[in-house]
């Protein structure tokens, strides 16, 4: 397994662990943030979905390049949320809840960048539908 495919494992490992987590200590995290309940459920959950979107392209043997990128583009734009989120709940958040998503950011951003440089290394399929 090259590394651009086992990027794709950790990709989806992670998503899918940090939704886990978070909707499972929803209560406890809510309070530990300083994060509205349903605003850490929404967190969990959209962790969840993408970890089990990253997934099935990280057990294809040939992912089609379409949604390769969907998941590039996806990992941009939750790390530029995560960064809109820190400014709305600035003053109100706990230094966790920051925390937590400066780190998301940088991780789920950063990860997308690597995805993207060693996309080459993958077997994408092109042409054909999503």
């Amino acid at each position: 397994m090259n590394i651009a495919a086992r990027l794709l494992w950790i990709d989806c490992s992670a998503g899918a662990m940090a939704g886990l987590i978070v909707l499972l200590l929803h209560n406890w995290l809510s309070e530990l943030y300083g994060l509205p309940l349903g605003f850490t459920l929404f967190l969990g959950a959209a962790n969840l979905s993408y970890g089990v979107f990253s997934f099935t392209l990280a057990r294809q043997q040939q992912p089609s390049y379409l949604q390769f990128k969907v998941l590039v583009v996806a990992n941009i734009l939750w790390a530029a949320l995560c960064l809109l989120f820190v400014s709305w709940f600035w003053g109100d958040a706990s230094v966790f809840g920051i925390a937590q998503l400066i780190l998301e950011s940088i991780f789920v951003g950063g990860l997308g960048m690597v995805e993207w440089r060693y996309r080459d290394h993958l077997n994408l399929r092109t042409g054909g539908s999503f």
